[in-house]
């Protein structure tokens, strides 16, 4: 699909080569997991299975987390008209539409390729925006999709799940208290959290490098796109420092999903390390925008694409 959203090489490239190395990544950890556990048709039957389901059902499990549901254009026309005249603009396939009864105001797109997109907005986040702030946040959105990092990401991610269950299910199945019983089942049970743990380090890290500048190519196209970087940079403003006044123990079930939203539910803190974030600074998206703004000097015609 060619949309009119500008293609960026460089997350093209980024994307190649963060899905070559977690492939390798991944080739080599059923390889260990099949040497430790002396079974490769578990291995790959459950490890297959797993990877399928997470890339036919993404989409509905994102909703089904983030207690999204599709809503249809008489309950919603406005939220349904920006929707249109993006897709109308990027000359896209039109997007399911979904609604997130949640006052944390944010947006994310989720799905295996464009015919199979769904853009989920939350209630916060429509009672807080103007419409062209709201065209922006869609916008960049929609740009994910475009640009089949959504898809990308989603698969990416399931590496480290697998990962991150392997070693949940070695620390709380029976089989751990088996293992203290005979010395071999211990040291295999060790090899394999050890194995697992680290995949889910390295795929951790590449994940978050790629999510850092998807983020940063979808402010790029949108604005470019909607020729209003100033409403997206107003709408990012406001979102995040918005998110900011709501309690943290309101934003704990939605920090899972961070590398989807416009912004993060919670932020990684200072202590941790600009590495850990899903996200580029909101200093950095806006010095962007900035750029881009006054490239186009705000005279661009909305629509009009670069």
């Amino acid at each position: 699909m060619h949309s009119r959203f500008r293609s960026d090489r460089r997350l093209t490239a980024r994307m190649a080569v963060t899905l070559f190395l977690l492939g390798l990544l991944y080739v080599a950890f059923v390889a260990a997991l099949i040497v430790l556990l002396k079974s490769w048709v578990l291995v790959v039957v459950v490890a297959a299975g797993l990877l399928g389901a997470q890339y036919w059902f993404s989409d509905r499990v994102a909703l089904y987390a983030m207690h999204g549901r599709v809503v249809e254009r008489e309950e919603y026309p406005e939220l349904h008209g920006v929707v249109d005249r993006l897709c109308a603009v990027a000359d896209m396939p039109r997007p399911v539409v979904a609604v997130s009864n949640m006052d944390m105001p944010n947006a994310f797109a989720t799905g295996r390729n464009a015919d199979h997109a769904v853009i989920c907005v939350t209630t916060g986040l429509l009672r807080r925006l103007e419409p062209a702030e709201l065209e922006g946040v869609l916008a960049h959105e929609m740009s994910h999709v475009a640009h089949k990092d959504v898809a990308v990401i989603t698969v990416a991610s399931f590496l480290g799940v697998i990962a991150g269950l392997v070693v949940r299910f070695a620390l709380y199945s029976g089989l751990f208290g088996g293992a203290r019983r005979d010395q071999n089942a211990a040291m295999v049970l060790a090899c394999v959290m050890a194995v697992s743990a680290a995949v889910y380090a390295i795929s951790f890290l590449l994940i978050r490098a790629l999510s850092r500048y998807r983020e940063l190519a979808a402010d790029r196209a949108a604005a470019l796109l909607t020729g209003r970087p100033s409403a997206l940079a107003s709408a990012l403003t406001k979102v995040s420092g918005d998110i900011a006044r709501i309690p943290t123990k309101d934003l704990r079930t939605a920090q899972a999903f961070n590398a989807f939203y416009f912004t993060p539910a919670l932020g990684s803190g200072p202590s941790l390390g600009r590495i850990f974030s899903t996200h580029p600074t909101l200093e950095r998206r806006l010095e962007q925008l900035g750029r881009i703004s006054a490239e186009l000097g705000e005279a661009a015609a909305p629509g009009k694409v670069s």
